[in-house]
């Protein structure tokens, strides 16, 4: 094969950055702004154990998922989240099977398991028994949105780069913030090795299914997980973290001080918010007072951690429509306009078909907007093969 020689003072025009016409580059939404959203929803799920309802909040996030998710390896577990999904709906279901709490001759029958007999301290709890249909349905229904509620957790944590996030952390929950990071991309990253060791088996013909190809995959998944946490010690020593700055015994007091009242402010808020006989300075005054002294103790002890950000994550259009298409989906579920709340929750005595409230759909409907109004993901550039070479190497 004969070798091409091409002048290197310039490099090749294939190889250069592509022409985008004169357009914007397409950038990654703030992930404060995806957080926002999956909280939202989550609240807004948190209403309802409509089952019409929770399955079109799961296709909301299917579809932008679907389209505004990255090629990171974060961004490719939202299929366990929903296999964690199913597996708590059918632990909630077998629960209620197996602790039945009778029948009533309303209700369907539809099978009867092996009773086992509890002793009296264990009174009002039956082991075994017949079982209907109302009741499996009602444990479906309450499975079906802690699923939901997960699986906005698994969206936003699919959308949101984790890393990015850390960015906008202020200086004193730094190094929890770098914790919880690291903590959220264990996970994404073990599926990525265990698929990346998978194929790499599955070309070289090795066994893939069994016990034997089990321990020829967690051995490979190890040693990677291993090099990746030195390498990230690496990294994190060398980008001077744990380093703090100059914090006298005076701050780190003030700072303490400023948190315990203010976390005890939030308690006495939240108190006088959830009991209507409890003076009305427990109540928004307290957590409004107990808000600034948090704020102000995070402020004066992220002065001991000196870091600074390159190139921060912009705050435009686009993050305020994403963020306001999940709070106006809450907010709309929470109001009550226009609708009953009692079709948020319909009962399943005598059993029936639950109805879709028009309202809350078109709510939640709405929240599927940020599937088109937050920027696409921007593709991987891979650098062009120069046609010179391509037909030198044939």
């Amino acid at each position: 094969m004969r070798l091409a020689t091409t002048d290197t003072t310039e490099p090749p025009v294939s190889c250069l950055a592509p022409d985008t016409g004169g357009r914007r580059l397409t950038r990654t939404l703030h992930p404060v702004a995806w957080w926002i959203w999956a909280l939202a929803l989550a609240t807004a799920v948190s209403r309802t154990n409509n089952p019409l309802l929770l399955f079109l909040v799961l296709t909301v996030l299917g579809y932008v998922i679907t389209m505004r998710r990255t090629e990171a390896p974060w961004a490719k577990g939202f299929k366990y989240y929903l296999c964690l999904a199913l597996t708590v709906v059918a632990i909630r279901v077998v629960f209620r099977a197996v602790f039945a709490t009778g029948i009533t001759p309303h209700d369907h029958f539809l099978f009867s398991l092996p009773h086992i007999p509890t002793p009296d301290w264990y009174a009002g709890i039956q082991l075994g028994g017949p079982v209907s249909l109302e009741a499996l349905l009602s444990a479906a229904a309450d499975g079906l949105r802690l699923a939901c509620l997960l699986c906005c957790i698994g969206g936003a944590n699919t959308l949101a780069n984790p890393k990015r996030a850390l960015r906008i952390l202020p200086g004193a929950l730094y190094e929890l913030g770098v914790a919880v990071t690291v903590s959220i991309s264990v996970a994404p990253q073990l599926v990525h090795s265990v698929q990346r060791v998978h194929r790499a088996r599955r070309l070289r013909a090795g066994r893939t299914k069994g016990l034997r190809a089990l321990r020829g995959i967690v051995v490979p998944v190890l040693e990677d997980a291993l090099e990746r946490s030195l390498r990230l010690a690496a990294a994190m020593d060398s980008r001077g973290y744990g380093r703090a700055g100059a914090a006298t015994r005076r701050s780190r007091r003030a700072t303490g001080a400023l948190m315990l009242l203010g976390m005890c402010g939030l308690c006495a808020g939240a108190y006088g918010l959830l009991d209507a006989t409890a003076p009305a300075v427990l109540g928004l005054p307290a957590l409004a007072a107990g808000g600034l002294l948090c704020v102000a103790g995070l402020r004066l002890g992220g002065r001991r951690v000196t870091r600074t950000t390159y190139r921060p994550d912009p705050w435009r259009a686009a993050e305020w429509a994403v963020a306001c298409c999940g709070v106006l989906s809450a907010v709309l579920l929470f109001t009550n306009i226009g609708f009953d709340a009692a079709e948020l929750n319909p009962s399943i005595y005598p059993l029936s078909w639950p109805p879709l409230p028009p309202v809350p759909a078109a709510a939640i409907l709405f929240a599927g907007a940020a599937g088109f109004l937050a920027p696409p993901p921007s593709t991987p550039i891979r650098p062009a093969v120069p046609a010179q070479l391509t037909e030198e190497a044939k």
